[in-house]
């Protein structure tokens, strides 16, 4: 089973928006018994709160249900729990390498470095309220990461 949290500042935008995305990208693949996906923050400005109005928005038009999906904040011990600790930004990759220590099993990625934007962020709809421009990055990267899983034998799906 590969293990991806999806990391954004408070879990409320960016980050649950890539894990339901992914969740149905999967499942429309048939493959979702092969992950156990989920995401988290690395602030504590929105721990317990639902997913952004925003995002729910852009999810139920899709007709992805997150609804129940309740911020949660990135712990250390999520370092020996993922294989993939994916963040959206420069920002979040460098907070969570400052709350896992260091990424000696090279676990940590921004997601558009599964693209060749990479090195890129995610467009933080918190600020722009652009929440399309977010979705339309996001499967950009969720296209690039189920690539570089094929490509890597990391999945093993028949």
């Amino acid at each position: 089973m590969i293990k991806i949290l999806f990391v954004c500042h408070g879990n409320i935008c960016r980050s649950p928006m890539a894990e339901f995305l992914f969740k149905s990208y999967v499942r429309k693949r048939g493959a979702d018994s092969h992950f156990y996906i989920a995401s988290a923050a690395t602030s504590m400005e929105e721990i317990g709160n639902p997913v952004h109005r925003g995002t729910r928005a852009k999810l139920n038009q899709l007709g992805i249900d997150c609804s129940g999906k309740r911020a949660v904040r990135l712990t250390g011990a999520d370092y020996d729990k993922y294989d993939y600790l994916i963040g959206m930004d420069d920002w979040n990759v460098r907070n969570i390498l400052r709350i896992v220590g260091d990424d000696s099993q090279s676990k940590v990625w921004k997601l558009l470095d599964f693209t060749e934007r990479a090195g890129e962020e995610i467009a933080d709809p918190w600020y722009t309220g652009d929440f399309e421009t977010t979705y339309r990055d996001i499967m950009e990267g969720l296209d690039g990461l189920w690539r570089h899983l094929e490509e890597s034998g990391e999945m093993n799906i028949e």
